[in-house]
């Protein structure tokens, strides 16, 4: 057997490895048009930021050491430029040479990533210009920045995972650092009040945000926006994200998908089956909506590389069993943004409300471990739930620690078809330097059971100022110093453990109650229902409202934008 696999990294080399694992006498040819066929590419920014220091730590494999182990026949400075699919053949070119030779296979994987969407240009006299993907980046941009002086200047452009990571590093080796971003926030599939936490901590670090801006060109001066700015940079980092490298694949007849990612089925196997696709330029299909998706995540790749090899395994009768399907993609993710761990899975509210999908929001703050052990800090977390069937939907988690296991607690119980409520019945691991004896995902379920068993009703910080215009009262249980630290405009101040001894002064009507995080407020709301009074607890408390309004007043247009 002979099988050609066009692209390295974490879907090739996981799909080589695999195979050779299964048959000892396969032939095996690596095609890979860099440099470096086996790298740590998340460590990248790191690396950049002087916290990986090695950069040899980066490069996890090289053409020798995969002869040596695997039997692999890598060929680095090579291109795949096209396939022949009648003669199953691949025409593969040295890029050091130009001649171009034909392979046959029996099978061939494609492995050929993402590129991004478009090119920042450079100019003579301007800033230096890189992505941050490949060794040969991070050469580029670590030779750049050796060069700089000690204040140097850079701009990021684009706020997702790649551009945070730059923004961080880049700030821990002394730059003045601007985050160029396009929408509201960075970050963009976090909700508006989670994301309020990335961009003070953005501000709180010194990074100049500018948000609802573009890039239109780069010159001496510097970078320009699209808002008639200049921002003075010496370095740009190209990270506006990218899209899927389906050329090879279009050339050669193979269908795309509606995302314009190569078209695969649960074995990773194109429309034709001799072909078949991992990575980040591959459809996967989404646990919630079973449509096909984009996620462009290491641990897929991986993951996906192994489906493949075990399908052209099956199809050689290598396996005794038939190889499982690949499960749909949750798109779990974790970015660090200097102390901060930020992390997601599933689907967010923004994305639910654009779909018209019924859902349920539920926001807790709770400490990442027992309040009376020392440094316990707060997570915010939320949790999107399907309101007839309890199905989570989706999380997001953001805390100094913690913030990972939650989220992996979240994603596993999705994956497992776990219903919100059940979550306040998983047993997790507790001590009170690691955990709760009633741990924040628990209290995540807890707030589910009593929505779902219709125990207390909720109000988002979206929805006050409607349901106060419609008549309601604002009722904050804090005490009255938290009160005047902060407060809800027109809201009357009873602390909860007055409450009781003033219902007589409580105005007609409904009554929407709140304290600082939620949990004083369900309290507020029983004692109430119990007395015949129609009230709701603000959803997250205090808290969640003032990140919320805070956000949205900064995403509304200016008046020059509105004009």
């Amino acid at each position: 057997m002979r099988v050609i696999i066009i692209g390295g990294v974490a879907g090739g080399m996981s799909a080589a490895t695999r195979l050779r694992r299964l048959d000892e006498t396969a032939e095996i040819i690596v095609i890979e048009q860099g440099d470096h066929v086996s790298f740590a590419n998340c460590g990248l920014p790191y690396y950049v930021g002087g916290v990986i220091a090695d950069r040899d730590a980066l490069l996890l494999q090289t053409p020798a050491s995969l002869r040596a182990r695997f039997e692999l026949d890598v060929r680095t400075g090579h291109r795949a430029v096209a396939i022949d699919r009648a003669a199953r053949t691949v025409s593969i070119q040295d890029l050091s040479t130009g001649q171009v030779t034909e392979e046959h296979y029996d099978h061939v994987v494609l492995a050929t990533g993402a590129v991004p969407r478009g090119a920042l240009a450079s100019v003579e006299g301007g800033p230096v210009v890189s992505t941050l993907r490949t060794i040969d980046d991070v050469d580029r941009i670590t030779l750049a920045l050796a060069d700089l002086p000690e204040a140097g200047r850079a701009v990021v452009a684009g706020g997702g995972f790649i551009g945070l990571e730059a923004v961080e590093n880049l700030a821990h080796r002394g730059l003045a650092v601007t985050l160029v971003q396009h929408g509201g926030h960075p970050l963009s599939p976090l909700d508006p009040e989670m994301a309020s936490l990335v961009v003070d901590e953005l501000t709180a670090r010194g990074v100049d945000l500018r948000t609802h801006s573009s890039v239109e060109l780069l010159d001496a001066d510097g970078v320009h926006l699209d808002d008639g700015t200049v921002v003075p940079a010496d370095i740009v980092i190209d990270a506006r994200g990218v899209r899927p490298a389906a050329s090879l694949a279009v050339d050669a007849g193979l269908a795309l998908g509606p995302t314009g990612g190569i078209a695969v089925d649960a074995l990773q196997r194109t429309d034709d089956p001799r072909i078949l696709a991992v990575g980040d330029g591959v459809e996967k299909i989404d646990a919630l909506s079973a449509e096909p998706t984009l996620v462009t995540m290491a641990g897929l790749a991986n993951r996906h590389g192994r489906t493949a090899a075990d399908a052209i395994g099956a199809a050689e009768g290598l396996l005794h069993d038939a190889p499982a399907d690949a499960v749909p993609a949750l798109g779990t993710a974790i970015v660090g943004v200097f102390g901060l761990a930020v992390a997601m899975t599933g689907w967010s509210e923004k994305r639910l409300r654009d779909a018209g999908l019924p859902h349920r929001v539920i926001h807790a703050h709770p400490s990442d471990h027992a309040g009376y052990y020392p440094g316990a800090e707060r997570l915010t977390m939320k949790l999107l739930v399907d309101p007839e069937t309890d199905r989570i939907l989706g999380a997001q988690v953001i805390g100094r620690h913690g913030a990972d296991k939650r989220i992996d607690v979240i994603a596993t119980a999705m994956h497992a078809g776990l219903t919100a409520s059940q979550l306040s019945r998983l047993e997790l691991a507790y001590a009170p330097q690691f955990g709760s004896a009633k741990d924040p995902v628990n209290m995540l379920g807890y707030i589910a059971d009593n929505a779902a068993t219709g125990l207390t009703d909720s109000i988002q910080w979206h929805e006050v100022d409607d349901a106060v215009a419609a008549g309601a009262t604002v009722i904050d249980v804090r005490t009255a110093a938290e009160h005047a630290a902060g407060a809800i405009d027109g809201a009357l101040n009873i602390p909860v453990d007055d409450l009781r001894a003033h219902l007589g002064r409580l105005p007609a009507g409904e009554l929407i109650v709140h304290c600082q995080v939620g949990q004083r407020g369900h309290t507020a709301v029983r004692l109430l229902r119990q007395h015949g009074r129609s009230a709701r607890n603000l959803d997250g408390g205090y808290l969640t409202w003032s990140a919320g309004t805070r956000m949205l007043a900064a995403s509304r247009p200016s008046v020059k934008e509105s004009a």
